[in-house]
């Protein structure tokens, strides 16, 4: 291991020389007397600033549903058109309902019959009881009339059963819309032949979406830390890109998140919920959830003050005698045209903002000071 390491080192070492020394080659030939170079040179501050990151987004309404056939028989009417909008409770198809009607008649007449032969069993109970009493027959039968009568009882409350399933079957011959929202494609037309369980449409409500979007753990972690340290300005709050690069009118914000890691990815899903006014969003359109976290005393580098060397970033720090040296840092995130410094360098310290290209080590300069600011603000245009 440590055998690699030193390799490691020695490779790095002896890439940068090679930099340093293709970058003092272009300089063997000058004069003593050569005029020092004037270069841009920029003063690193701290700024507040926000970061976002994005990402890909499945977007679906907050009610979307299968309208299916739950009996058999021909579509006879479609009440609706496709993309129409529908109101809860609206008609949206019939189905042929004759056979369903002739069930409904059947069992109002098995439920009348059964009832004519309760009353029928309590007269016959009557009749029983003035007899038991003068004597005439034995206590017994009495005993089987009253059974009789709890039969004709029960046959009413199955014949009763069946009426109410026979109107139900009926009932759903005519089908109508379980919520507000709008009509998807019809794929049957009418007269067409559609068992128990045939899809008719679907119907999305889309007064508002769910945005569901996968975070990995590392992303995750950082996300409950800054909410819990209060370093994210409404954490809560999250904007949407749309498949057109464009920004969503209205902000969205996070409900909810699964409890498990996909184990494949590694990463936990989250939703949030936008407001969907005009209905610009349909279900399963496609965009980007864009999360800020706010940094406060973000120490900023510009990219054009930067170099690198095997995957090693590089910035010329000039120093109080106007000569440059070359120093590394870690960058901790990228925004817009700079560098938020992770390590490696401070607040106040000046670097060489263009020219590096024809810079080596201990060279010096005459640096045309650029204030920072000017540079958020050309970077910003």
């Amino acid at each position: 291991m440590n055998i690699l390491r030193t390799k490691s080192n020695w490779m790095y070492l002896i890439a940068l020389s090679a930099f340093t020394y293709g970058c003092s080659a272009q300089g063997q030939g000058d004069s003593p007397d050569k005029v020092i170079p004037e270069l841009p040179v920029t003063k690193l501050i701290t700024v507040d600033t926000v970061l976002h990151n994005d990402y890909v987004a499945d977007i679906q309404a907050v009610k979307h549903v299968e309208v299916r056939a739950r009996v058999n028989g021909f579509l006879e009417k479609i009440y609706v058109d496709e993309g129409q909008e529908v109101k809860k409770g609206q008609p949206l198809f019939r189905i042929s309902s004759e056979e369903y009607k002739a069930e409904v008649a059947r069992a109002d007449a098995n439920l009348k019959n059964v009832i004519s032969e309760a009353l029928a069993a309590e007269l016959d109970l009557d009749r029983v009881k003035l007899l038991v009493e003068k004597k005439v027959i034995s206590k017994s039968e009495l005993d089987l009339a009253k059974a009789k009568l709890k039969a004709a009882m029960a046959k009413i409350d199955e014949a009763q059963s069946a009426k109410a399933n026979a109107a139900t079957r009926l009932s759903y011959t005519y089908i109508r819309a379980p919520f507000s929202g709008i009509m998807d494609r019809i794929p049957l037309k009418e007269g067409s032949l559609v068992e128990e369980g045939t899809l008719l449409t679907t119907v999305s409500d889309l007064e508002a979406v769910y945005a569901y979007f996968d975070v990995s753990e590392k992303e995750y972690l950082a996300i409950k830390k800054a909410k819990q340290t209060n370093a994210v300005n409404n954490s809560e709050a999250v904007k949407l890109i749309l498949a057109d690069g464009t920004l969503y009118p209205h902000e969205g914000e996070i409900e909810t998140m699964e409890g498990v890691f996909e184990a494949n990815t590694g990463s936990i899903a989250f939703r949030a919920r936008f407001p969907n006014p005009k209905q610009l969003l349909k279900h399963h359109s496609t965009g980007k959830v864009r999360l800020f976290n706010d940094i406060d005393n973000a120490l900023m580098v510009p990219q054009k003050a930067t170099f690198e060397v095997q995957d090693k970033s590089f910035v010329y720090v000039v120093d109080s005698l106007n000569k440059v040296t070359i120093k590394s840092f870690h960058p901790k995130a990228r925004f817009s045209h700079f560098y938020i410094v992770g390590s490696g360098l401070e607040p106040g310290e000046k670097v060489v903002y263009e020219g590096i290209q024809n810079l080596r080590e201990g060279v010096s300069i005459r640096p045309d000071e650029l204030p920072m600011d000017s540079l958020f603000v050309s970077a910003s245009l």
